[in-house]
């Protein structure tokens, strides 16, 4: 599979997927498209436990929607397949993945940048690492998420700080807010990040499924958090890796995991 903005790397159970767009790995409507299909090739691969998320080796993770290339469609809003519209159900379907998806931060996560990032389930990030949601500066306001997951991970009081200024968050801000879980030194980003696919690659593909469709759910309907937890232990209870898991705990072993 080629991409022109992307590069995408399997090893072993996780995929490293790469922002390739110089110089800001700005997301233009090629690059939301060229995502959408990495993710449902990803999806596909029954091989695949995880994935990871970065923006490569440069300064920036992701520096926002590309301004130039959707500025045109402002009104259009969330006209189908407009560039807002895309970009918006990026951000859902790259939450709804049923394979975790770790952000690995490298450095500046700006508008639609922070928002790809919030849209992952794990975040992890570089002590050089820049957060963001200046939209407000434009005369905008965040369309990709900003405005309902931010609140959702670091509280309301501090969203409404960052969004409505529009100010700068440092890695370390950003950690104790609880927008990403871990800070690491720059050269040791992708080694966290691969330490934590090969963990995950070691756990049951379905408890993994069933857990991110149960939080997803409660965060976005949370009057049935608790009867989708419950279908959630029926379907996970039900299968081969459960009972190979609690076999391997009485027998003191690894489990093997299959995914069924």
């Amino acid at each position: 599979m080629t991409f022109t903005h992307l590069r995408l790397e399997r090893t072993n159970h996780y995929c490293l997927l790469s922002l390739n767009r110089p110089k800001a790995n700005a997301l233009s409507p090629d690059l939301i498209q060229e995502l959408n299909v990495a993710f449902d090739s990803m999806e596909a691969d029954e091989d695949i436990r995880s994935i990871i998320l970065t923006g490569g080796t440069g300064k920036f993770f992701c520096g926002g929607a590309d301004i130039p290339s959707i500025r045109d469609s402002l009104e259009a809003r969330y006209a189908e397949n407009s560039p807002l519209e895309t970009g918006a159900s990026l951000m859902d379907r790259i939450e709804r993945c049923p394979k975790p998806v770790i952000a690995a931060i490298n450095g500046f996560a700006l508008g639609g940048g922070c928002e790809l990032a919030m849209a992952c389930h794990i975040r992890i990030a570089s002590d050089e690492a820049i957060f963001g949601q200046p939209e407000i500066n434009l005369g905008i306001v965040p369309g990709w998420g900003g405005c309902h997951r931010l609140p959702r991970l670091i509280g309301e009081s501090r969203a409404l700080d960052w969004l409505l200024t529009g100010r700068m968050v440092g890695a370390k801000e950003a950690l104790e807010a609880g927008l990403v879980s871990k800070v690491v030194p720059s050269e040791e980003l992708m080694t966290a990040a691969i330490e934590i696919a090969a963990l995950l690659g070691e756990k049951a593909p379905i408890a993994l499924r069933a857990i991110i469709r149960a939080v997803h759910e409660r965060a976005v309907r949370p009057e049935t958090g608790k009867s989708l937890e419950a279908e959630a232990v029926a379907e996970t209870v039900a299968s081969l890796d459960a009972r190979e898991g609690m076999a391997a705990f009485l027998e003191k072993r690894t489990a093997r995991f299959v995914g069924k």
